[in-house]
């Protein structure tokens, strides 16, 4: 029987969104309801993986990252950095660290040790110049996490790690993936698993901090007219 946060988070937000600013009370409000969806889904790993993102989507998303195409990668990744950076300052007891290295350490490893969730891999077997060496960015990357473990550099990690969840993530929104296909099976379960845990955290230490400047969401609600 997988844990499910919603309840608990739902009576929360409930006690407390009074005195939230309304672009932080948006934000959470829609996070939750993407994340009750995600815990309903008993089986269907492949459901539950794209639910948990947009619960995820939700939380860290700010309007200004709507972009056109040339450049919406580069926000995407910027947003995950200055959002990843914000909860691990606000992650005192190091939670998003022990979920990631106590709890899934092997699916870690083998995520970041498979090149096809990694972007480049995918830019050079579609015959894009530029991404001829791939393999050696491939091999920095996994470098880099070896060294933010060290450190516990957990910024670092988490940037890395939904780097790769990003890429999971587009194969399966842009039908680059077959329902409940075997070949990526470890993938959508791990990533699910692992989205499982840290968005309900992410949603919680957002709550717990409602004087942070949070800044719009994505499509913010207007009046009509």
């Amino acid at each position: 029987m997988r844990e499910k946060h919603y309840p608990r988070l739902k009576e929360k937000h409930r006690t407390i969104r009074d005195g939230s600013p309304e672009n932080l009370r948006l934000r959470v409000h829609r996070a939750l309801s993407w994340l009750n969806r995600a815990e309903q889904e008993a089986d269907d790993d492949d459901a539950a993986f794209i639910f948990y993102w947009i619960s995820f989507n939700a939380a860290y998303a700010t309007e200004g990252a709507i972009s056109y195409r040339s450049a919406i990668r580069r926000t995407e990744r910027h947003n995950f950095s200055e959002f990843f950076a914000t909860l691990v300052e606000l992650d005192k007891e190091e939670r998003i660290y022990e979920v990631i290295w106590e709890q899934f350490p092997d699916f870690v490893r083998s995520l970041l040790n498979n090149q096809f969730v990694y972007q480049p891999f995918w830019a050079h077997h579609n015959g894009l110049d530029g991404y001829e060496n791939w393999e050696a960015g491939f091999r920095r990357s996994r470098e880099q996490v070896a060294r933010a473990l060290r450190s516990k550099n957990t910024v670092q990690i988490l940037e890395i790690l939904f780097d790769r969840l990003y890429v999971l993530r587009n194969q399966l929104i842009h039908g680059g993936a077959t329902w409940g296909s075997a070949v990526n099976r470890d993938q959508v379960r791990g990533g699910r698993n692992i989205l499982a845990r840290l968005t309900p955290f992410y949603i919680e230490l957002m709550m717990d901090n409602p004087g942070l400047p949070w800044t719009r969401g994505h499509y913010p609600v207007l009046e009509s007219g």
